[in-house]
């Protein structure tokens, strides 16, 4: 998930609530069921909707928890991830994409291997005077090293004096000068900390978590890694029946859980208001960013938002085939925490955005369940959100 990286016109930051004061700005939709999130961020330029979605995600897993409202640091977790991204691309020569995209999977090996810290002790864009990301130019530096090296015609790598490679030192000190040093103590509400030990502090734990998808590519009711570029830990996702995948979804938001949801958002049916259906058009050949393509919209377009009554309720068959064809692509990285329906009696998913106040519902999203049904790429749940059934037949205990 590294596609969505939004423009500066859209760079607005939340004063932040929960998904409760959220549902007034909709007056469009009946809220069905309702879970709660933490405030609206903006990843702004920076393709990092893997770690703002997932961690919105643990965000509201300790609320649900009972442990109270968090704002977790995405640089903290995006730093680490670059640096193991890094290593993987360097140990592969290359055949590795090294680049700013990540998966749910990155943040949940990320907590455990590394830690979290609160969000006041590494935010965004401090180190370059700014209050939101722009790794453009991380991104230029940082892959410029890592293609030297990875693809570079060298005999053997320089090690230090200290046994470790030079070049792995280089590339830390890049995301250190513009994503900021990763803190080893830190206090919070008067205790200090460890980032492990914080992260030990909250009572999560990553194997309470698991990854759905459902594609038959592969046999139902086992794991496998899922083939994007960006599942570059090659985290396996448990694969479901669609009608199953699905059941999943709602099971998860009526017993209060919230889901992170990796989604294909360069469909015509994606709009930049707050909606998101699905209808029988084809995108067209669009490279680069979700924003990209939305830019190549004509303004006519941009105001024409498809109709739910024209929805294509997709099968098994046409799910693969659109994933098969790379119709279906892995752009961006969301939360989903509710259920709503529209003036038709039409059920959407209500989903918490990383695009800051962007959209008529100011930063929340409303995906119906068919465009859910066709583009999701895959989910996150916690093992008890899903329903018993579908649980004894994945092995889950």
């Amino acid at each position: 998930m590294k596609k969505s990286i939004l423009f500066a016109a859209l760079a607005f930051v939340s004063l932040g609530a929960f998904a409760q004061e959220q549902a007034a700005a909709a007056p469009d939709f009946t809220v069905v069921k309702e879970n709660p999130i933490t405030s609206i961020k903006n990843q702004n330029r920076a393709g990092t909707c893997w770690c703002y979605s997932s961690l919105a995600f643990i965000e509201s897993e300790l609320i649900r928890m009972g442990k109270g409202e968090y704002d977790l640091s995405e640089m903290f977790i995006v730093h680490n991830t670059y640096l193991d991204r890094a290593d993987k691309a360097v140990r592969t020569h290359g055949d590795v994409s090294f680049s700013q995209g990540g998966s749910f999977y990155d943040v949940l090996y990320g907590m455990e291997k590394f830690g979290l810290v609160p969000e006041a002790e590494m935010r965004p864009g401090v180190m370059y005077g700014e209050t939101l990301s722009n790794h453009n130019e991380l991104t230029a530096v940082s892959e410029a090293v890592v293609k030297a090296i990875a693809e570079g015609k060298h005999r053997s790598l320089q090690v230090g004096t200290d046994g470790q490679p030079l070049w792995k030192k280089a590339i830390a000190s890049i995301h250190d000068i513009y994503l900021g040093v990763r803190p080893e103590k830190f206090t919070y509400n008067g205790k200090e900390y460890t980032p492990q030990s914080f992260y030990e502090s909250l009572g999560l734990n990553a194997d309470d978590y698991v990854s759905l998808t459902s594609y038959t590519h592969h046999p139902f009711y086992e794991s496998f890694v899922l083939e994007i570029q960006d599942n570059w830990r090659w985290a396996k996702s448990y694969n479901l029946p669609i009608d199953e995948f699905m059941k999943v979804f709602d099971n998860a938001i009526m017993e209060g859980y919230t889901i992170a949801w990796g989604s294909d958002v360069s469909e015509t049916g994606f709009d930049r208001k707050g909606k998101a259906v699905m209808t029988d058009e084809k995108k067209g050949d669009l490279q680069g960013s979700d924003m990209a393509k939305w830019l190549k919209l004509s303004e006519e377009e941009k105001k024409n938002t498809p109709k739910p009554s024209t929805e294509k309720w997709c099968t098994q068959e046409e799910r693969q085939q659109a994933y098969d064809n790379w119709e279906t692509t892995d752009d961006h990285g969301m939360q989903i925490y509710g259920i709503a329906k529209d003036k038709d009696g039409v059920e959407y998913y209500m989903v918490k955005n990383s695009w800051g106040e962007a959209g008529d519902y100011k930063g929340i999203w409303y995906a119906s369940k068919a465009f859910a049904r066709y583009k999701t790429m895959n989910i996150v749940v916690h093992k008890d959100a899903l329903p018993k059934d579908i649980r004894k037949k994945l092995g889950i205990k």
